[in-house]
C-alpha cells in the first residue's frame, strides 16, 4: 500500500484552502501563484514542488471534490423506482453541498467557470446514466437515455446552485417535497 507523506497532504490542503479563501473575493483568473503562496504561508518553491501552475492546483482540487461527490452519490441504493432514485440523489447532492458549502460557493457561485461546472455535470450525468442502464422500468425506446439524463441533470445542478445562492429560502426537506410532486413515479408513465 502506497501511503502519502503527511507533509505533502498538509501542504496540498493548505494550498487548496488558500485558493478557496482567495476565490471568495477574486475570480480565479485574478489570483496569482504568489497570492496563493502568501495566503498559505509557503514559499513559491514549495508550491512549484507540487504544482506547475495555479491551473494544476485547481484541477487537483476539483478532482478531489469530484471523487468525494462520486463517493457520495454511490451511496444511493434506492433504485426501486425512478422517483425514489432521483429524490435520494438530489438529497445526497444537497447534503454534499451543505457539508462543503464554502468550497461550492467559491467554485459554483463566486467563480462559475465552465471547467468546474463540467466536472460537476460529468459526475451527476455518469450517476444518472449508470442508474438508467440498471433500471428495467425505464423504456429508453420511448425516451433516449441521454435525453432523460440531461433533463434531470439540469434540474439537479440548477437546484443545487440556487440553494447555494439562497439556502434560507427553502430547506432541503422543502425542496425534496416539491420535487416529489414534480417527478413522476415511473418514466414509462410520461
Amino acid at each position: 500500500m502506497n501511503k502519502k507523506d503527511l507533509r505533502v497532504v498538509k501542504t496540498q490542503h493548505n494550498l487548496y484552502q488558500s485558493l478557496l479563501d482567495l476565490m471568495k473575493d477574486k475570480t480565479f483568473e485574478e489570483i496569482k501563484v504568489s497570492d496563493i503562496c502568501s495566503n498559505a504561508l509557503i514559499n513559491r518553491s514549495t508550491f512549484y514542488a507540487h504544482y506547475t501552475d495555479k491551473y494544476e492546483l485547481l484541477a487537483d482540487y476539483i478532482n478531489n471534490l469530484k471523487k468525494s461527490l462520486t463517493e457520495e452519490l454511490e451511496k444511493n441504493k434506492k433504485i426501486s423506482n425512478t422517483k425514489e432514485y432521483y429524490l435520494e440523489m438530489i438529497k445526497l447532492f444537497l447534503d454534499h453541498i451543505e457539508r462543503q458549502r464554502e468550497e461550492y460557493v467559491s467554485i459554483m457561485i463566486n467563480n462559475r467557470n465552465s471547467i468546474t461546472m463540467d466536472i460537476i455535470y460529468d459526475v451527476i450525468d455518469q450517476d444518472i446514466i449508470t442508474h438508467l442502464s440498471k433500471d428495467e422500468t425505464v423504456n429508453t425506446k420511448k425516451i433516449p437515455e441521454d435525453i432523460i439524463a440531461k433533463f434531470y441533470l439540469g434540474a439537479v445542478v440548477s437546484l443545487g446552485t440556487e440553494w447555494l445562492k439562497d439556502n434560507k429560502k427553502y430547506t432541503k426537506e422543502e425542496i425534496i417535497h416539491y420535487l416529489s410532486v414534480l417527478i413522476p413515479d415511473e418514466l414509462n408513465n410520461i
